[in-house]
């Protein structure tokens, strides 16, 4: 929906080029991440949600990363977390350890074989990533991508520790 404001109590209401490029956006963002999933789903086992998991726990010291700092990291709640993890451990992928300095906290570790199933998965992740985005910008709309999806991202991460974010629960 397009308006022009008349009055400090509307709102801005989008142009038709604004309107344009973010159903653009909206449009794009969703079939890539259609695509990351089925491709994941079909060559994996897993939905790109646990892809991203266990690239995070690959990517931490020791492999291991409390639950609260990868919900955080994934933007999911906690529960969703708790979830995934728990399918993650039934597959063998990740394990759950104890928090010795804190009784209630848990750490998600990713285990051999949860490592072994992502060197697996990360060739042709990265083949589809690398086919849907890169190889269709030049040098220059890649950097220019980076720095804007940089900047909406820094304005969508509140610092205020009392942020209503739902990994925050």
């Amino acid at each position: 929906m397009t308006k022009a404001s008349t009055s400090a109590d509307e709102p801005r209401w989008l142009t038709d080029e604004e309107q344009r490029i973010w159903r653009s956006y909206v449009h794009a963002t969703t079939l890539l991440e259609d695509h990351m999933d089925r491709q994941l789903q079909r060559e994996a086992g897993m939905p790109h949600v646990y892809y991203g998991l266990l690239v995070k726990l690959a990517d931490s010291a020791h492999r291991r990363l409390r639950m609260t700092e990868l919900a955080k990291y994934a933007k999911i709640t906690r529960s969703r977390l708790s979830h995934a993890i728990a399918r993650l451990e039934k597959n063998g992928w990740v394990r759950r350890e104890e928090c010795d300095s804190d009784k209630r906290g848990q750490f998600a570790v990713l285990t051999n074989q949860g490592l072994e199933v992502l060197e697996r998965a990360a060739p042709g992740h990265v083949a589809v990533v690398r086919h849907a985005v890169f190889d269709r910008l030049t040098p220059e709309q890649q950097k220019s991508l980076g720095e804007i999806m940089q900047i909406v991202a820094e304005g969508l991460q509140p610092e205020e520790a009392g942020a209503d974010l739902p990994w925050l629960r």
